[in-house]
């Protein structure tokens, strides 16, 4: 339980983090403060729900973009959000190419680091405490 709520708060965190990263660099990009929270939390749970849904549509029909799943998941997942009004919103092609790399590379590096920092402190305590 513990190791899921951890995995969940590095997806917020990690997803937070890279909206505001493609609102402030990205020009077209635009999330205000009232909807951030929201496009947040829609972001993560379109991106929990829709990569296993994606990835094995792609290995039925579409075998070849199996290694850009993350990619195709990040941008239907900023798709979703940005329907919610008040929130996340793109104005042209540029920021709809450019947001999802941004966002995927911000929330697979920081997925892969912060797992690797908190679960193997995780494991190392749990370790030392059995001995």
């Amino acid at each position: 339980m513990v190791r899921f709520l951890i995995r969940t708060a590095i997806n917020l965190a990690t997803a937070a983090l890279g909206l505001l990263l493609a609102a402030w660099i990205i020009p077209g990009v635009t999330i205000t403060a009232s909807g951030f929270i929201v496009a947040v939390i829609i972001f993560t749970l379109a991106q929990a729900i829709l990569t296993p849904f994606i990835f094995n549509i792609a290995r039925k029909y579409a075998s070849p973009i199996i290694g850009g799943i993350g990619l195709v998941s990040t941008f239907v997942a900023l798709f979703v959000a940005s329907l919610f009004p008040g929130g996340l919103h793109f104005e042209n092609l540029a920021a709809w190419i450019l947001a999802p790399v941004l966002v995927w590379v911000v929330t697979a590096l920081g997925g892969w680091i912060l797992v690797a920092i908190f679960l193997k402190k995780r494991t190392e305590g749990s370790g030392n405490a059995k001995r």
